[in-house]
């Protein structure tokens, strides 16, 4: 098994604690890691994903989404099989389970849909206005008041 030293990571990075900690988790956690049920993770476009669950027998009110903080957290808890059938094999699975994610910041949830068994849960990447580009101008210090006569724009 081999171990990261991360230190370097955390010496040379302000406010990026929650992407070594990721990171980190990444590194050691099990390799023996749940594959219940099946999903895909598919990109539409820059800014727009989909979570695609195989959720075969379950009803929409035995499955749960919920967005917390970073994290999006899928559930479903079937219920007891009432009907009193006597099965000789059973092969679908339609055990409980619990899939967690973790979303980058500012991807949002748009929407979720079940049909023929696969929950397709959507995601948007939306940025704010205060963390996309813009340009700044910069002033030419010989001017009266503050105003330049000569401005340069750059991008921040």
């Amino acid at each position: 098994m081999r171990t990261y030293d991360l230190s370097p990571l955390y010496r040379s990075t302000v406010g990026y604690d929650h992407f070594a900690d990721l990171l980190d988790r990444a590194l050691t956690k099990d390799t023996t890691q749940n594959t219940y049920p099946p999903f895909n993770i598919v990109k539409s476009s820059d800014e727009e994903y989909r979570i695609s669950i195989a959720a075969a027998g379950f009803s929409t009110d035995e499955l749960d989404i919920e967005v917390k903080e970073n994290s999006l957290v899928v559930s479903a808890r079937k219920k007891a099989d009432e009907d009193g059938a006597v099965y000789l094999h059973k092969g679908i699975a339609q055990r409980s389970f619990d899939k967690k994610f973790q979303l980058a910041d500012h991807v949002k949830v748009t929407g979720a849909s079940y049909v023929d068994g696969m929950l397709n849960i959507d995601l948007k990447r939306e940025i704010p206005e205060a963390y996309k580009p813009r340009k700044i101008s910069i002033a030419n210090g010989s001017a009266p008041n503050g105003k330049a006569k000569d401005q340069v724009t750059i991008d921040a």
